[in-house]
């Protein structure tokens, strides 16, 4: 059955996606909130602007309290939904945290502005997004239940469309394709968007990739053919080398067909010669790779981890072996299952493979995380562990099968001993749970300065290279927003429906 065309939206990743994929997340608040009005005005359908590597690196580099960010753009911001990433049992973080981390973490982030939250994991292991899609619904927002993909022996269009029915079933209001790698070919793109909308005709497909094969505009566009309802993009000056496709090229792509998005091209042009200003001030942060690389398309490995690779050889002083390396990577994945490479299982792989070229052994350097990855401990992988890499791995011992959260104690309480006076609110214990190596110092930081002015606070800060504390955004304005939820009403607080 065909699908009817009809206008599609644009999720713009500026705030997030884009400038973490090529300014390694070093964005600063105050450099969004100049242009907040702007964004507001354009229509987006949302904007991606929290979670991923932003709530570590705005307290680890930019001194800077991540739920805060969230508020001052809301205030600047207050009728475009706000999207983030939830990385499923991992929240924000690189391990699976006790469920009332879980909880607590949605609960906050729902409370200072968030409204659709892209729910991932990265083994597509759907019980390590259970806990969250019951948080999120709890707090009545937006479940976008997201499909991790990827290429391998065991990945195909119906494994990903029974992986679609699971998460409706478990209560998701739409499906995302997310494309780490930008390994989404064009007609596999349509293919699998088609077969989506065929099995789920009232649920919205969302599709998000990345430039770095060269194919990313393409696969919007054939996707969109498809039925796909949204699409992610990044205002040109931010967009491609590994962030996503241009938005105002997508945008005037449609323009006059039936997916026209109705978004003003002058508006995003406006955006477009700003945010060029921005990249240029952030230049000390961009990676080498601001091209097209096709070896993404051979050895699968996304840009973010394309650039860990280079800075652990470079420590390493073996930057000459770094095409072995890259011949590694897919070998380990393989013998790992065939995890798809994202956060953080691009971690576990890519360290492996630096370790077994560098040790000149494969295997001979075993690093903790690669071990609780083949105990179980970051979930079932796609695929079964190669036996005999296993038992070098962890000998005689068995794997878990339980799901992995269901072993770990709650974890809250601890953290608010842990942090004693310096917690001012539950979120800040929350930091702290999510990470105890970094929240510490930015809390003792932040209450040094408790009784500064802000401005003085701003100076000291920017003397010492640390993100100024947030300039205070206008006045709050009522939020109208709109949204609809697919096969089910929820209590929505102050927003009310909007149709796809």
């Amino acid at each position: 059955m065909p699908i009817q065309a009809k206008p599609v939206r644009i999720t713009d990743t500026i705030l997030r996606d884009a400038h973490q994929s090529l300014l390694a997340t070093r964005m600063r608040v105050e450099d969004m909130l100049a242009v907040g009005d702007k964004l507001d005005r354009v229509g987006f359908h949302s904007l991606e602007m929290w979670g991923g590597a932003t709530f570590d690196s705005s307290m680890r580099f930019l001194r800077a309290d991540p739920w805060e960010r969230v508020k001052l753009l809301r205030q600047a911001i207050p009728s475009t939904p706000f999207q983030m990433l939830l990385r499923g049992q991992n929240v924000v973080g690189y391990r699976h945290y006790a469920d009332d981390v879980v909880e607590r973490f949605v609960y906050h982030a729902a409370e200072v502005g968030i409204d659709i939250f892209r729910v991932f994991d990265a083994l597509n292991d759907i019980r390590n997004m259970e806990t969250a899609f019951r948080a999120i619904k709890k707090v009545g927002r937006h479940i976008q239940g997201s499909i991790s993909y990827t290429i391998s022996p065991v990945h195909d269009i119906p494994s990903y469309v029974d992986m679609a029915r699971h998460m409706v079933d478990m209560g998701a209001d739409s499906i995302c394709i997310k494309d780490m790698a930008g390994l989404l070919a064009p007609y596999v793109g349509y293919e699998l968007v088609s077969q989506l909308k065929q099995s789920f005709p009232n649920v919205p497909v969302q599709v998000h990739t990345h430039y770095t094969s060269g194919m990313a505009s393409s696969a919007l566009i054939k996707t969109i053919e498809a039925g796909a309802d949204v699409v992610d993009t990044a205002i040109s000056s931010l967009a491609m080398g590994t962030a996503q496709p241009p938005t105002e090229s997508i945008v005037a792509s449609l323009q006059g067909t039936a997916w026209d998005t109705g978004l003003n091209l002058d508006l995003l042009s406006e955006l477009a010669q700003y945010f060029a200003q921005i990249r240029d001030k952030y230049r000390q942060y961009e990676g080498k790779l601001r091209t097209v690389d096709v070896r993404v398309l051979r050895y699968q490995i996304p840009g973010g981890m394309l650039s860990n690779l280079d800075s652990q050889l470079r420590e390493q002083n073996a930057l000459d072996r770094y095409e072995d390396v890259l011949a590694e990577v897919p070998r380990v994945r393989a013998d790992m299952g065939y995890p798809p490479l994202v956060t953080p299982s691009s971690q576990i792989v890519g360290t492996q493979a630096v370790l077994n070229v560098i040790a000149g052994e494969r295997y001979k350097i075993i690093p903790k995380e690669v071990q609780q990855y083949v105990l179980g401990y970051y979930g079932r992988p796609p695929a079964p562990i190669d036996p005999e890499v296993q038992k070098i791995i962890i000998g005689d011992q068995e794997p878990i099968t339980c799901r992995p959260a269901d072993l770990l104690e709650a974890e809250m309480e601890k953290s608010r001993e842990a942090l004693g006076d310096l917690a001012r609110s539950e979120r800040d214990v929350i930091s702290n749970a999510l990470f105890p190596q970094v929240a510490p110092e930015f809390l003792r930081w932040r209450h040094h300065f408790t009784d500064v002015p802000g401005q003085v606070v701003a100076a000291i800060a920017a003397a010492v290279a640390y993100e100024p504390p947030e300039q205070a955004a206008r006045p709050a304005q009522k939020i109208k927003r709109s949204w609809k939820w697919a096969g089910r009403i929820e209590a929505t607080g102050s927003r009310s429906l909007r149709t796809w």
